[in-house]
């Protein structure tokens, strides 16, 4: 098991980090909201243990990120609040459970092993919006059986957009997700690409997929 620890209290992470070593998993540890969510997404964890009082991006807006970018891996928060809408509202946002500061490592630690238990859902490597169907494995895309060619770019846009059919996806959360945090969001690289997947993707076909829904984004819809 490979688990990421985001906490920035580092008796409270250095404590979390060593018992879950204890156990023989492999633990990495960042007390920042914005490191964690970039390593959240760039490595292959298989939990993140996830506090919400975090420097940087708090835990609340990391855990949304993750989830609107595709993020599946069970989510464990850390939180200081015991107040049901508090933990409501981190389940809701999508956490798979909860441990309530201060803790005892026994009840960390058997909640981490039950999420670990958990059956992982096989996805589908492809992602199909009407008569589209984009590979994930192979890195390709079909639109009624035919091939359609895209560059990497092109392709990272079109992924993220089909893999949320029916919502409005920002420019700024396309550019994170194709181009990363670093990448200037105030260029108009993301309209650029969106103007040639619909030559590539909806040019010849009576229903066209690519929306755009202006002053918020762009949306694939069914």
């Amino acid at each position: 098991m490979k688990v990421l620890v985001i906490e920035d209290d580092p008796t409270v992470g250095q404590f979390v980090k060593r018992g879950l070593e204890e156990q023989r998993w492999s633990v990495d540890l960042v007390a920042d909201g914005e490191e964690g969510e970039r390593l959240a997404r760039s490595q292959p964890y298989d939990l993140v243990v996830l506090d919400m009082r975090l420097p940087g991006r708090s835990g609340i807006e990391v855990l949304r990120n993750l989830r609107a970018k595709g993020f599946e891996r069970p989510v464990l928060v850390l939180t200081a609040q015991d107040a049901v809408d508090a933990k409501v509202e981190t389940l809701r946002a999508g956490a798979d459970d909860y441990v309530t500061k201060p803790f005892a490592f026994e009840e960390l630690l058997a909640r981490v092993e039950a999420l670990a238990r958990r059956p992982r859902a096989l996805a589908s490597p492809v992602l199909k919006v009407a008569d589209l169907e984009v590979d994930l494995d192979a890195r390709e895309v079909r639109r009624g059986g035919k091939p359609v060619e895209l560059t990497p770019k092109e392709f990272l846009v079109l992924e993220y957009l089909a893999r949320h059919v029916g919502r409005v996806m920002s420019r700024t959360l396309i550019t994170e997700y194709a181009w990363g945090y670093h990448f200037d969001p105030g260029t108009n690289i993301v309209d650029v690409v969106i103007n040639h997947l619909r030559k590539k993707i909806d040019a010849g076909h009576s229903k066209k997929l690519i929306s755009t829904v202006r002053g918020v984004g762009y949306v694939i819809k069914a």
